[in-house]
């Protein structure tokens, strides 16, 4: 049975139980801040489980995709584990429990085929459950599992927990006998690789409190709405109704794996001798390339694109770990072209949007080999001269440095860093790269940080969310409005009054002001309470539901529970809503001119100013820019009416409003249409019709990392200026060049081209000038111990290359059967740099420049035994770097 068909056969039979059938979320669709993916089926539920949202529907069903990132190390290890994993899930919301959920399992799981089941035998299903859970035990006795094949089990294996306080219960999982081939009889408490589970019901019947041992946490009591939550591996029940050993052999999978070994002349499986979690090297990479390239499609289909951070990086690491494995079996050409066609066809059946899709997701993903493909080339060398320096000074680590250097610099990641040292017999300096590492994020976000709201710990936002339920947001329709202090939060925690001076977090029943998110930048302005004022700083949104403003106080006392007056600053408002009006013109328009694969990536949407960063695989030409611009102006001329309204989501689509990749939307969403023009699917604030928003003037086009770019513009009376400073500058040239505004452009060319050449010359002069006395340098050789040596220093102004090459023709100037060391050291910006070059004569006697270097500057610089340099020092040092050399080779 195909996986296709068995993710049909699970929805059809519990959708016709009574259960709504939920789209999978998105992979990168979750609230989680400790989760980069969903990793599960009951992700996406889970504010219905902890009470913090009312669930829509009683009874649920999904099949839903996941990815867990700490088995990316583990795939190709063992035939199990793999990073791409569909769930498929049935969920109950307070409504049946134990006497429902085990009859369901079990008629899905041995219904014959033809009656839309699985048809696995009963005979060969076995069931565990919790030690003292003789209800569950009960249910399948009735339901007809004989009492030798349930087995009871402690809370390692039967009990579940989120392992925060909350929710838990017993769990019961079904297990399928594969046959004496696999294992020795005795169930699953024997032998897990025989008796394969492919079923847990969890039931969600006790309050877990604080603890963190999960073999002892307190159970608070038994909760009143109790829930279900099962999860069924879909490509674990693929291995089981297809007939094969693991999740590679699947027809998802499978086809893959058989292109990339026929890429590589390899043969899956081929090698004898090996047991099933200890296969051969080439097994190994190609499961890996397999789940990898499958796992990326996926990704990319989901939105996500290759970057150096969260997500993006993970997406990076697999493509690369692909790649690079394809390479070792043999392979040398572009992999994905061959390899990711071969994954559409397999998941396109379950999932018809990577088809129609795949253009935008194979773009970013040949780009990215492509990229890799260039580091690999420069980045190997650079690892493999380091790891040949390691091995020669004898020490056993790579340095944290060289790791640090080779990802930032040469953007090498760290694990292929690790992977490569390891197979040369080496380590790396971890925690030196992670110190570095953790040292360029903390300058990177320090400054973004400490606009962020004060507290990390989320617990103080949700006793306050709790107390008094969801912040009403009323800032479409109004500015300014009365509203009752709920909260006043301090670093400290919640407190009952602030007073001048201080500053806080407020939270208030009902709000005007917006709080930071979708791009747009939050409100500023005004609350007065009582006696008391404060400024709105920033507006933020730390868990759903709860707005909660950053302020100081300006006067006098505010306190929780009075009333106040919230007033934002509205010129800030309404220039930040043209701006975020005008990012939909130009997402719209863009995607008119590059095509439907020019979605949003980010955006930012401030008082006169946009950017927005977009997906696309090449950079964008200035004439489309020029048309971009031109008919988002023409848009603005025909005034058209903005309008906002609430629709369902299956609405929405229908009229086709753009949504985000990777955005979980709910049952209902907010849609806003620029007249017939955009429709998209937004939160934030807008101008009432597209006049309103003046002149829009696209500034620049750049990249901002692999398959995304970026535009910046101005919007309205910001325009405006820049267009008129824009106007003054080409007046003033074109009155210095004495021609019209149009030629000014054109002399401004010539005039660069121009000191290019001059500059060009220059350098020739200065070369000639420094390359000069070279001769005569030679002929002044002065004898040290035997060697030519000339210690000189460069003629004021001397650029790097030319102290180069003057010690270089030099060198060639002395007679060739004399050993010669020539040291030249140069001034420039107070500093003192020296290199030294040294003939095949002087080398020949044990005479190295890079010790000479190294002599001079304490053990630092660089080079060959040929031609070494160093640098750094005070310009003073010059006379004393030349007299080192010389002493260095009168001592050797």
């Amino acid at each position: 049975m195909k996986t296709a068909e068995i993710k049909r056969r699970y929805l059809a039979h519990f959708e016709a139980n009574g259960h709504t059938v939920v789209p999978s979320a998105p992979l990168p669709a979750i609230s989680d801040p400790n989760l980069l993916f969903v990793n599960a089926g009951m992700v996406q539920f889970v504010p219905y489980f902890l009470g913090q949202q009312t669930p829509p529907y009683r009874r649920a069903v999904s099949v839903q995709k996941c990815i867990r990132t700490p088995d990316i190390d583990e795939v190709g290890k063992t035939s199990r584990h793999g990073t791409f994993f569909q769930m498929n899930g049935n969920f109950s919301f307070g409504d049946y429990f134990k006497s429902g959920a085990i009859p369901l399992a079990w008629e899905l799981a041995t219904k014959s085929v033809e009656a839309g089941g699985f048809g696995l035998d009963p005979e060969r299903i076995w069931a565990t459950v919790y030690l003292d859970d003789d209800e569950a035990y009960d249910i399948w006795r009735r339901t007809g599992v004989p009492d030798e094949r349930i087995v009871r089990r402690g809370k390692k294996d039967n009990f579940w927990s989120m392992g925060i306080p909350g929710p838990c219960g017993p769990c019961s999982e079904l297990y399928y006998d594969r046959g004496p081939a696999y294992g020795a009889e005795g169930g699953p408490e024997v032998d897990e690789d025989r008796y394969l589970e492919f079923w847990n019901l969890v039931f969600m019947q006790f309050e877990r409190g604080p603890g963190t041992d999960k073999e002892n946490f307190p159970i608070l009591g038994e909760l009143p709405a109790k829930n279900i939550d099962t999860g069924m591996g879909l490509e674990r029940m693929a291995s089981i109704l297809q007939g094969v050993d693991n999740l590679y052999e699947i027809d998802e999978v499978r086809p893959i794996l058989d292109r990339a070994a026929e890429l590589t002349g390899k043969r899956y499986g081929a090698h004898s001798g090996h047991a099933a979690n200890q296969s051969h090297p080439d097994d190994v990479r190609l499961r890996v390339i397999a789940d990898h390239v499958r796992t990326a499609l996926m990704l990319i289909g989901d939105g996500v694109t290759p970057s150096n951070e969260g997500r993006g990086y993970v997406l990076r690491r697999i493509m690369r770990r692909a790649i690079r494995s394809v390479r070792l079996l043999g392979w040398q050409e572009r992999a994905l072209p061959e390899l990711l066609p071969v994954a559409r066809d397999c998941m396109a059946p379950s999932y018809p949007e990577l088809a129609a899709d795949f253009d935008r997701i194979s773009a970013y993903a040949y780009a990215e080999e492509d990229a890799f493909l260039a580091t690999l080339r420069a980045g190997t060398t650079i690892l493999d001269t380091a790891i040949s320096e390691t091995r020669s000074a004898g020490r056993p680590a790579l340095s944290g440095d060289k790791a640090f250097q080779l990802h930032d610099t040469y953007g090498f990641p760290i694990d292929l860093t690790l992977e490569i040292a390891a197979e040369q017999g080496l380590t790396v300096d971890q925690e030196g790269f992670r110190r570095l590492m953790a040292d360029q994020r903390a300058r990177a976000k320090a400054d973004a940080q400490a606009r962020k709201t004060g507290h990390t710990d989320l617990s103080a936002y949700r006793s306050v969310l709790d107390a008094g339920g969801p912040v009403t947001f009323t800032g479409y329709t109004e500015v300014a409005r009365e509203s009752t202090v709920r909260a006043v939060l301090g670093t400290d925690g919640q407190r009952a009054a602030a007073v001048e001076g201080d500053t806080v977090e407020l939270v208030l029943d009902t709000t005007p002001f917006y709080a930071e998110g979708g791009g747009q930048q939050p409100d500023l302005g005004m609350i007065t309470v009582g006696g008391g004022q404060v400024e709105v700083l920033d507006v933020q949104q730390p868990v759903p539901g709860l707005i909660v403003h950053r302020a100081r106080v300006l006067r006098g006392e505010v306190r929780a529970g009075e009333t106040g007056y919230a007033e934002i600053d509205t010129s800030r408002r309404r220039a930040i809503s043209r701006s975020h009006t005008a990012t939909h013109l130009v997402h719209q328009t863009m995607r008119n001119f590059l095509g439907e694969s020019a979605t949003q990536a980010g955006s930012l949407n401030a008082p006169g100013r946009l950017r927005f960063d977009f997906n696309t695989a090449t950079g964008v030409a200035p004439s489309v820019l020029r048309d971009v611009e031109q008919q988002v102006n023409e848009v603005l001329l025909a005034d058209l009416e903005v309008h906002a309204f609430i629709t369902s989501l299956e609405e929405a689509r229908r009229i086709g409003a753009m949504a985000l990749f990777g955005e979980k939307y709910g049952e209902h969403v907010r849609v806003v249409e620029v007249g017939d023009y955009a429709r998209e699917l937004c939160g934030g604030t807008h101008v009432a019709r597209s006049g309103q928003l003046g002149l829009v003037k696209i500034l620049s086009e750049s990249s901002i990392g692999s398959g995304v770019r970026r535009v910046e513009a101005l919007v309205g009376m910001d325009a405006f200026n820049f267009l008129a400073r824009e106007h003054l500058l080409v007046s003033r040239l074109a009155e210095l060049y004495r021609v019209p505004s149009e030629q000014v452009a054109d002399r401004v060319e010539q005039t660069v081209t121009q000191l290019r050449d001059a500059e060009k010359e220059l350098e020739k002069l200065r070369a000639q000038l420094v390359l000069g006395g070279a001769a005569a340098l030679a002929a002044q050789a002065k004898d040290v111990s035997g060697v030519a040596y000339v210690g000189t220093e460069a003629p004021e102004g001397a650029a790097g290359n030319d102290v180069r090459t003057l010690a270089q023709e030099i060198r060639g100037r002395i007679e060739a059967s004399r050993p010669g060391v020539v040291a030249v050291a140069a001034r420039a910006n107070g500093k003192a740099s020296l290199v030294v070059a040294v003939n095949p004569a002087a080398r020949s006697r044990g005479i190295a420049a890079n010790d000479l270097v190294k002599a001079a500057f304490s053990g630092r610089g660089g080079g060959s035994p040929e031609l070494a340099q160093g640098g750094g020092l005070p310009e003073s040092e010059v006379p004393r770097l030349l007299l080192t050399v010389e002493r260095a080779l009168a001592e050797a």
